[in-house]
């Protein structure tokens, strides 16, 4: 397990976090100086990027994790399915989780894990895909896209923002410019605080659209089998919640604000469970009234899971438009109408329409 002491430093307002702030922020400086450097060459052409082989959106963030790239991202290729399109998610599949969640929550589109995105945008069209999203990709820009959404985390974001490592920032945020779109995520924070970050945005980047999506916990899925439960069964119940995601206390926060009792069982992102964690695990779910995890832990622990041991649940999320869907749809569109062999655009009702009543099932990340 992890003691999260990156997220204390960056986000605690303790003296001993206020201290080791001061003390990085020379590495930070540096840090954010070398970024801002890359990003100029990309811009001089100094350094080369490519156009890719499908129309592409790209879909990453300013911070390190939590920020919900994954269900934004099966959200969108839902999207595009419902449209008539055939689109792949490309990820350089750190960790075996990613790809593994995505062909769970949209098994008809195309899932291509390979570090290189342009060599993975290339296999995704010789495997009949029209067009692609790149998962966690706002730095990567050796690929030029359509549509680049940029996302942020409600409760994560901080009216001073710090680089790594001094605070969580892969670039600074004068780097939001090169957004088509930023979306503003919210999982256990209230919709007012959705709302003001992204008038706080706008000191950065006051010509990019803002949406606000809500990652909203629907409901427990049993992960051997189809069986599923309301949420409403955590209410006044002791759960044993595994979450090994980038923002593991948004995940518990949800699961306190349907009325559970958690007992909170954090690792790493990406964490790879062994056969100690999981008879570690298994013991403590014994004492609990339910023991929950993430779609993303759900496909590690599943093989592991011991038939004996409690039964092992995994919240499911959907992602719901509060803000912004005209400019979503107007994204989507863009990529709808530039994929290859497609038909131009039929209108509302046609093939190439977005459909406003489609929510996905995504995983919590």
């Amino acid at each position: 397990m992890t003691d999260r002491w990156p997220e204390r430093v960056w986000y605690g307002d303790s003296l001993a976090s206020r201290a080791a702030r001061a003390a990085l922020a020379p590495a930070s400086w540096v840090y954010a100086g070398v970024t801002m450097l890359r990003s100029k060459a990309y811009d001089a052409g100094l350094l080369r990027s490519v156009t890719p082989s499908l129309p592409t959106l790209g879909v990453g963030n300013l911070s390190v994790g939590g920020t919900g790239k994954t269900p934004v991202a099966a959200w969108a290729a839902s999207q595009l399915l419902a449209a008539g399109a055939q689109p792949a998610i490309v990820l350089r599949g750190y960790g075996d989780d990613e790809p593994l969640v995505h062909q769970r929550l949209n098994p008809s589109a195309v899932v291509i894990a390979d570090a290189d995105r342009v060599r993975g945008v290339a296999t995704a069209r010789a495997a009949g895909a029209d067009c692609a999203i790149l998962d966690d990709a706002f730095q990567h820009r050796r690929v030029r896209r359509m549509e680049n959404w940029l996302l942020v985390a409600a409760e994560q974001w901080r009216a001073v923002e710090r680089c790594l490592p001094a605070g969580p920032l892969r670039e600074p945020p004068s780097a939001m410019v090169r957004a088509t779109l930023i979306a503003v995520t919210r999982k256990s924070g209230p919709r007012e605080l959705a709302e003001d970050v992204a008038s706080r945005l706008k000191e950065h980047a006051p010509d990019i659209p803002v949406a606000i999506l809500h990652l909203a916990p629907d409901g427990l899925r049993s992960v051997h089998g189809a069986s599923s439960e309301p949420l409403s069964r955590l209410a006044g119940a002791r759960i044993l919640a595994i979450a090994a995601i980038g923002a593991p206390q948004e995940f518990f926060a949800q699961l306190s604000h349907s009325g559970a009792r958690v007992d909170e069982a954090p690792y790493r992102d990406h964490h790879a469970f062994g056969a100690q964690d999981v008879a570690s695990l298994a013991r403590r779910g014994a004492g609990c009234d339910v023991v929950v995890c993430t779609l993303k832990d759900a496909v590690k622990l599943a093989p592991l899971w011991p038939q004996n041991g409690p039964p092992l649940w995994y919240v499911s999320q959907r992602a719901v438009v509060e803000r912004g869907r005209e400019v979503l749809d107007g994204s989507l569109r863009t990529i709808l109408a530039a994929r290859v062999g497609a038909a131009p655009t039929a209108g509302s009702a046609g093939p190439d329409s977005i459909d406003h009543g489609h929510r996905s099932s995504t995983a919590d990340q």
